[in-house]
This record gives structure tokens, sequence and C-alpha cells, in this order.
């Protein structure tokens, strides 16, 4: 039975005592005190920012939410100023949303820095209006020349370590800020809606580490209200806020979004859940996903409601945004020598052969929200992603990801990478026939990075199937080490617009580049 996430109707992947009212003040300086003439007088505000989505050459999505039922406008401009402004009306926000909105923009200049602000009005009088929020965002260029330049990473609120204000919350999304990249592509696992947040938690050296937290976090979320208030938890960081200003996102999902290592039709054996359908639970968790993430092709006006999609970022880059959990079959031993479920589904493995061939972009960025040769393991007997440590022939859903590396190679497709997190380090697979059980494929690359506010845990072993070499690795040698310990982790993708040439660097916070790797337009197996 495969669940597929529609709009009406996710282990390894304190603080501050007190209420969560003053969690909330710690942890919202700004927006908190912001113009307290506007929450007297009764006006709406957007106290958790703004974010963009999906950015193409002339289209963007934006988001926001208000405190209270409020009509969302959107002014766009060329210039700080809002001179020549132009306005977008959007929706009324209220509670069937939680207070969010978004608002699609259209006939956007390509390769122009756009200026935004958005401003809540009260729906009785559209007089009475909140302070504006503001935002900026690059539109994908329409020549090749220009470039593109993107991070990506995964992995958020993990393991029980949250947003920590002893060493200023989420860090690490200040310093990818700095980096100014044209989009942010989170690769699930946004949320750790199975994992609590504790007010503290002891570290093995001694030093104590300290959460901020709220009633959401205080236990598994079961209930929308729930997996809205995990949605919400991350938003109390001002680094998160202020990089969803600044940088636009591709936002996917993976296990944690509902629960670690969820499928379809699972039925839990766990006494923290009183519900024990993991499909109620992820309808829940997708709509809320929904209202939280400005995503194309789950908002309302797409009529599609659906996870998996091509972002095209100009002549350059098309981005494939899989989704490895709605439509994949159980967790199993996965020595299945027929499998035509797969971790894609059929539906969605057509859709990705298909769109794969359309595109024309000189790189083809296949965002995976699991990795292929790397074991990840469910339990004692079975496997969680795609690998499951036979080195023979592919079985199981080895068969449809073989299936799909056959079509590449022979439809010549070229310029896929695979990028993907899940597993809490950062590493570089190159996957040769030469090496393989299964040859008829074309090499390729295969990068990982996260977490960014989670645990970091040991690599896991490769599976020779499809012949990976695992050039680099970065990763503990024990389980479940803290943001405080090791710094968090995180990938650049930098595709130069005269050569073409395409740039991967393996980044750790503070600057570092662990690893870096550059390869050739038109070219595959370098």
């Amino acid at each position: 039975m495969s669940y597929r996430p529609r709009i009406p109707s996710l282990d390894r992947r304190g603080v501050l005592r007190g209420s969560l009212a003053a969690s909330a003040a710690l942890t919202l300086p700004v927006v908190g005190a912001a113009a307290p003439a506007f929450a007297l007088s009764g006006r709406p505000r957007a106290a958790w920012g703004v974010q963009v989505g999906d950015v193409t050459a002339s289209s963007a999505l934006v988001w926001v939410r208000s405190d209270r039922p409020a009509r969302m406008i959107v002014e766009t401009s060329a210039t700080e100023s809002f001179r020549r402004a132009r306005t977008w009306h959007g929706p009324l926000v209220g509670a069937g949303t939680d207070f969010t909105g978004t608002t699609p923009l259209y006939g956007l200049p390509p390769g122009e820095q756009v200026h935004y602000r958005v401003t809540l009005a009260a729906p009785e009088d559209p007089r009475r209006t909140g302070e504006p929020v503001y935002g900026t965002f690059r539109t994908a260029p329409a020549r090749r020349r220009d470039g593109v330049r993107f991070l990506w990473s995964g992995d958020i609120a993990g393991q029980g370590w949250g947003i920590n204000p002893d060493i200023g919350g989420y860090v690490v999304y200040d310093e990818m800020r700095r980096l100014d990249p044209d989009f942010f592509l989170c690769s699930g696992d946004n949320i750790y809606a199975d994992g609590v947040i504790e007010p503290s938690v002891p570290l093995p050296d001694g030093r104590v580490w300290r959460n901020v937290t709220t009633e959401e976090k205080s236990k598994v979320a079961e209930t929308l209200a729930e997996y809205r208030g995990n949605f919400r938890y991350n938003l109390l960081d001002d680094n998160l806020r202020r990089f969803n200003a600044q940088v636009p996102s591709i936002v996917q999902w993976d296990d944690h979004e509902v629960r670690n290592n969820w499928y379809p039709g699972q039925i839990l054996d766990d006494p923290r859940y009183t519900e024990k359908d993991v499909n109620v639970l992820a309808a829940r968790s997708v709509r809320a996903f929904t209202e939280y993430f400005p995503v194309s092709t789950l908002h309302a006006s797409s009529g599609e409601g659906r996870m998996h999609r091509v972002v095209r970022h100009g002549p350059l880059l098309d981005v494939f945004v899989l989704d490895m959990r709605s439509f994949r079959d159980a967790n199993s031993p996965g020595r299945r020598p027929d499998d035509t479920i797969g971790i894609l589904g059929a539906e969605q493995l057509g859709w990705l052969k298909r769109e794969l061939s359309r595109s024309r972009a000189v790189w083809k960025v296949i965002a995976a929200d699991m990795p292929l040769g790397l074991v990840v393991t469910d339990g004692a007997t079975d496997f969680e992603a795609v690998a499951q440590g036979d080195p023979g022939a592919p079985l199981g859903r080895e068969l449809q990801i073989a299936e799909l590396l056959r079509y590449i190679k022979h439809r010549r497709i070229t310029g896929t990478v695979w990028l993907t997190a899940d597993v809490h380090y950062t590493s570089a697979q190159h996957y040769e026939p030469g090496r393989a059980a299964f040859k008829d494929f074309a090499p390729f690359w295969e990068f990982v990075s996260g977490p960014l506010a989670a645990g970091q845990f040991p690599a896991n072993t490769l599976d020779a199937t499809f012949g990976p070499d695992r050039v680099f690795v970065r990763a503990p040698d024990r389980a479940n080490v803290s943001p405080m310990e090791s710094p968090q982790l995180f990938g650049e993708v930098d595709i130069d617009g005269d050569s073409g040439e395409l740039t991967v660097r393996l980044r750790a916070q503070g600057g570092s580049v662990l690893f870096s790797k550059t390869l050739q337009p038109g070219r595959v197996g370098q």
C-alpha cells in the first residue's frame, strides 16, 4: 500500500527551564520586541520571518506566518527603496493553515536580485497593517555564463540537540548565509518529530548542553498541532530566520518529518505512540510540511500535491527532487529477486526517467533524501535505504536503481550528480561499473553532507553492487557526537558559467573545506 502525500487530507536521523513564553522571549529578541504598538492595537505580526522556495528564472513562492487571521500582501522591487514596487495580493491566512500562507510570484526578470516585503493586513480593515517583513532572493539566470552556486545539507534538531543559546543557536546558518548562495537544498529531516528536546543534556566531557524547549517538543509528535509545533520550533532561531530571508530554498522530506524509518502502511509497535497507523501520522505531517515550507507542487494552486518535482535553475542546472518515502515498499532484508515498487514507486520512477530525458540543462542534480550505496539498517534484519550489504547482483530496491542507471546510460544522459544527507557525516563516493557486480551503467558521483544541527555518527559500510569507492569521508568514531563537540557539515556546489565545470566542496562549520572535486561538463566517470 502506497502513501501519497496530499494537501488535504520523520535513533539517527536542557536548557532554559521555565515556561514556553520565557523560551520564546529569549530566542526572539528582535521580532518579539518589534513595534509593541502594533501588538497593542491588534495589528497582525509576522514574527516567524519570511521564506522563498522553488525559485526559477521567472517565478518564486513567498511564505509567511501571522499571529492571527490576516490578508497576505507581497510587494516586489528591483531596489531596496521599493520604488516602482509591484503588489501581489495573497491569501487570507487563518487557523485552517496555522496562520501560514504562500503567494506565488510570476513574470519575474531572470538573473536579477529581487527585493520583497510582506505585509499582513487585518481582514476587517485593510488599512490596519502590521510591520512589514523584508527579504531578498536572486532569480535563476537566463544566460549560461552567469553561473550557479548553491549549498545543501539536512538533519536539523536531531537526537535531542536543539537550539542552544549558550553557543548562539544554529550558528551554521549564519555561516551559510554569509556565503550568499543562489539557493539552499535541504535534503530532508527538516525536523525530528520523533525526537524529544529536553531542557538539558550531559556531555561526555562533563559539560551540559542546554536547549530552548517548547510544549510540542516535549513528546513525540502525533497530532497535527504537535507536527506544526515541530516545524515552528526551528523558526525560533534568529540565524535560521535571517537565512530564510536571504537564501531561497528547495526542500524535500525524509523519515524524521514523521518518525524514524517509516514506510507506508506501517503499524507501529512503539509505546510512545497512541496513534499506531503511520499513514495517519504521515498525512498530518505532510499537511504541516505544506503549511511551513514554500514548495511549488504542494501549493494549493498547483493541484498536484506531491513532493517530487524538477526545479529548473537556468541553462546550467536542473534539480530533480526525489521523494524516497511516500511510495516505497516496506523495509525488509531486501533480497527479493523482483521488486516493482522499490524506493521510488513505479509512477515516480517513470516521471524521473521522462524528466531526465527532457532536461537540456548541462548538469542534472538528483536530490535524493537517502544514499545509494551506503548500507543503512533498520533493526537487526531489515534495511532502510537502497543497499542491503549483499555485494552481488541487484536485489530488492537495488533493482529499481539499476533500471534507472541503465536508462541514464542508454539514453546518453550526461551530467547527473547525486546529492544526499541522512547519515550524519560527510563523504564522496565514485560509482564505477568496473568495480561493480551490476555493470550496465555509466560512472557517476554521489556526495553526502550533514548534519546541520544534530548528532554525528560513524561511517556506514559500502555495498559493492554498484561499485562505490569512498574517495573521502569525515565521520566520528562514536555515535551521536553533539554539535558542541564537532562542527556541523554542509556542501557547496559551484557551476562556472564560462567553462561549465561543476565543483563540489564538502564544508565544515568554521570555514574549512574538507574535500573538493571538479567535474567536467558532458563527461562522466571522472
